[in-house]
């Protein structure tokens, strides 16, 4: 019998840490997870071998603490997924394991959640005489409804009909009733197929395509512009991998999409669906995690750590606006979960769906290559036509308060047509900047190499990358001079602007302070989508996948930015953001514009994008991107490091630099630099930028590299990190 259990546990562990099985007890399954001391605390770990021997000598080894599941709660799919992760991304092994487990189940001390039963009527229930319940006539009440209901009823409903659960019990003694586990309040039903809408030729095409794929591996690139019909292509390609008995993974890369997505798929799925992602609290998310798992929910719609829940039937993985940066984690394991999701469906030998109206340019370089089959939607569902794109030349019309002459006119055209306005402004608060007129003091965060952004509601400065917030200064603290002025403008500054020029027209404002919670983020587009004139003011939250179709006119107030970016996907993620809000105008049969104000007209983007021919720009990016060397031509790795002092910084990046180049061959090592922002929450930020035309030959030295920089006595003095396929470098 072993006598080792290999266990990942959370921590700076490279490798699985050994442990002694528990006396007198069966060793656990690989894919259990066990409580195990970790120095003076106890942790959660996944047991990921059992093993004969330990490379230690056995006198040193711990026993387990205990045993906390009863069979493997992660199969063999999300194990070897894990693994793949923790090679790629070179990071420690029982962190990826603690990702792939939801919140509840990382805690040693959690109690065992209350699970939801449910009833239903058994065929001895079915056939019994209701008369030999005459002097019952709750337990005739209980079997009447459970005859007359299809699927199995909660405990909680039928106990809100005034249905007891000691009559249930009594009626399941019986064997009249039985009570099963469900993991969700909702109820068991099988899928509910059909309520499919009509497909034009393009989406016919994609939906064969894919559907004809289903039983391999293979990845469908489907590139339709925004209101081509995406959703029903993933739909009716859902239905058929239901009809199949398998289950499907649909991945979102926010939080705010996911209630109006989910509430697409129950009308079309019913109870078969399920939602994971942080918004919701640790209990529900464990419920959903189990109802996969179990192939309770036959679909999981859920944000990026939602790759990382067990589905034991999985036939398709859908990944949405795959474009999108989100989906990429920016702490910690900084995976890409549109990128596990290739790797997740050829393990498992199933089809992903990558959709976008705007396809990041490595997704379009691998459809190129052959690499991924390429699907086009260019005619938008339904009657509905393109918007028209316009420039507004801020030089000749001066914008008040952030607003041309001319995009005011077409805002009150709009209005008085009985149409909604979207103003697009990617800058949230108040004004980005308080400034002194007297002066030029400007309000700096204490902490940050940034400037405070002035809010209005609450009131006060607040810095949006470390959080730090104080009062506005009466007077300016440099020169004595009294209020000094907000600068620039940012969605609460645009609100109350809208509030003042048309009093009679509700204001709608979605950014991250107004819908800090999902409910107040639902609300708001409840009322968005009751159709009334309304001004829409928001971030790039408002760009994303909604479906507004009384908006006719959207306004970019300050697109220039991304012209001038210091990061070589600039350009990309502008022309993405403009053509994604631009698609929210003119969605049903009213036409749509799209005016946008720049100081920049000549600038040779432009044109790509008032054609809206994504096609045109990413041709030319990707010329660019391979003249520079640049992904996807070539392969980055960021080491990061932070410390309290710039000499820390320093000293650890330039150790780093000197072991990494000692072996580096065709690699690159480019650095140390310093960051972008340097200081960020009263620490200094440097960075070392690796770079290969070929991926086995950075991997290879970081493999060889990291157990050096490990040990380096500078380490312990930084906090640092590696960012493999970084998709920024600030």
């Amino acid at each position: 019998m072993p006598l080792i259990l290999s266990v990942a546990v959370p921590g700076p562990f490279r490798r699985p840490l050994d442990y002694l099985p528990i006396p007198e007890r069966e060793p656990p399954a690989i894919g259990t997870r066990v409580k195990v001391p970790l120095g003076s605390r106890p942790v959660v770990g996944v047991v990921l071998g059992l093993e004969a021997e330990s490379r230690l000598d056995p006198a040193r080894l711990r026993p387990a603490i205990d045993y906390l599941d009863p069979t493997a709660i992660l199969d063999a799919d999300i194990l070897e997924l894990a693994r793949w992760a923790a090679d790629y991304y070179h990071h420690p092994i029982g962190e990826v394991m603690a990702r792939c487990l939801p919140p509840r189940h990382r805690r040693p001390d959690a109690a065992p959640v209350r699970q939801i039963r449910a009833w239903q009527i058994t065929a001895a229930g079915l056939a019994c005489d209701l008369d030999q319940f005459a002097r019952a006539p709750a337990k005739v009440r209980a079997l009447t409804h459970l005859r007359e209901t299809a699927e199995p009823v909660t405990a909680a409903r039928l106990n809100a009909l005034g249905i007891r659960s000691g009559i249930l019990k009594q009626l399941e003694a019986l064997d009249l009733v039985v009570s099963r586990a469900v993991f969700s309040s909702g109820g068991l039903a099988e899928p509910v197929l059909g309520g499919a809408l009509t497909l034009n030729a393009g989406q016919r095409q994609a939906v064969s395509a894919i559907t004809e794929g289903l039983d391999r591996f293979g990845v469908y690139l489907l590139d339709g512009i925004t209101g081509s019909g995406k959703t029903e292509v993933y739909l009716q390609a859902m239905a058929a991998v239901l009809q199949a008995g398998r289950q499907v993974l649909m991945l979102v890369p926010e939080i705010g999409l996911t209630p109006q997505t989910e509430e697409r798929l129950r009308q079309r799925f019913g109870e078969a669906v399920a939602t994971l992602h942080s918004g919701m609290t640790d209990v529900a998310r464990l419920r959903a995690w189990d109802r996969v798992r179990l192939g309770a929910a036959r679909i999981l719609i859920g944000t990026r750590s939602a790759i990382f829940a067990p589905m034991p039937d999985l036939g398709l993985i859908v990944v949405d606006e795959e474009h999108d940066e989100s989906y990429k984690q920016q702490d910690g394991l900084r995976y890409s979960a549109r990128d596990l999701a290739l790797i997740r469906a050829r393990n498992r030998n199933v089809a992903v769906v990558l959709g976008s109206a705007t396809p990041s340019l490595e997704t379009l370089h691998n459809a190129q290559q052959g690499r991924y089959r390429h699907l086009h939607l260019r005619l938008r569902a339904g009657s509905a036509e393109p918007p028209e794109l316009r420039l507004i030349d801020l030089r000749r019309h001066q914008a008040s308060d952030g607003f041309s002459s001319p995009l005011q006119q077409a805002m009150a055209e709009t209005l008085a047509a009985g149409n909604q306005v979207l103003v697009f402004l990617n800058r949230r608060g108040f004004a980005p900047v308080l400034r002194c007129s007297d002066c030029g003091w400007i309000a700096d965060c204490p902490r940050c190499d940034a400037r405070m952004t002035v809010h209005s509601r609450p009131g006060g400065l607040r810095c949006h990358h470390c959080g730090s917030a104080r009062p506005l200064p009466p007077r300016c603290p440099q020169c004595g001079a009294p209020e000094p002025m907000p600068v620039g403008q940012g969605t609460q500054r645009t609100e109350t602007v809208l509030k003042q020029r048309f009093p009679d027209v509700p204001v709608v404002r979605i950014d991250r302070d107004s819908t800090a919670s999902q409910q107040a983020l639902t609300t708001a587009i409840e009322q968005i989508q009751t159709g009334a004139p309304a001004l829409l003011v928001g971030t790039q939250m408002l760009a994303k996948g909604h479906h507004f179709p009384a908006v006719t006119l959207v306004a970019v107030l300050d697109a220039d930015g991304g012209l001038f970016s210091a990061d070589f996907r600039g350009s990309e993620r502008l022309a993405q953001q403009v053509l994604q809000v631009a698609g929210r105008a003119g969605r049903a049969e009213r036409p749509g514009q799209v005016l946008i104000q720049t100081l920049q007209p000549e600038h040779p983007l432009w044109p790509a994008i008032l054609d809206q021919d994504y096609p045109a720009f990413a041709r030319a990016a990707l010329a660019e991107r391979r003249d520079t060397g640049l992904p996807p031509y070539a392969h980055l790795a960021l080491l990061r490091a932070e410390a309290t002092t710039r000499n820390a910084t320093w000293a650890f990046l330039e150790q780093a630099a000197g072991r990494l180049q000692a072996n580096a061959g065709s690699v690159a090592v480019l650095g140390p630099i310093p960051a972008l922002r340097e200081r960020l929450d009263g620490r200094y930020r440097a960075q070392l930028l690796l770079q290969c035309s070929e991926r086995p030959p950075l991997h290879g030295l970081l493999r060889r590299g990291l157990p050096e920089l490990d040990v380096l006595p500078e380490a312990r003095r930084v906090r640092w990190s590696l960012d493999v396929d970084p998709i920024d470098l600030y």
